[in-house]
């Protein structure tokens, strides 16, 4: 049983938005400023860190597992 939601699920608390895929650009923005003007090697490090920060989030090893299947499926 599929417990990763693969769905659109961006969003901003009391942000209302006019195009479903409106959030998901914001995100995409926020992920590429985030790495702008850094190095290969410290957008690596940026990657590594935010994997961890955000799997300590979501917490559940299922979903992680889940997930981790998923992104090396097609690599």
């Amino acid at each position: 049983m599929t417990q990763l939601n693969l769905k659109p699920n961006f969003n901003e608390p009391g942000q209302r938005y006019f195009r479903a895929f409106s959030p998901g650009d914001d995100f995409y923005e926020l992920l590429i400023d985030t790495h702008r003007d850094l190095t290969d090697e410290q957008s690596a490090l940026l990657n590594a860190r935010l994997i961890l920060l955000l799997s300590n989030h979501i917490g559940d090893l299922s979903v992680l597992r889940e997930a981790m299947k998923l992104a090396r499926d097609g690599v």
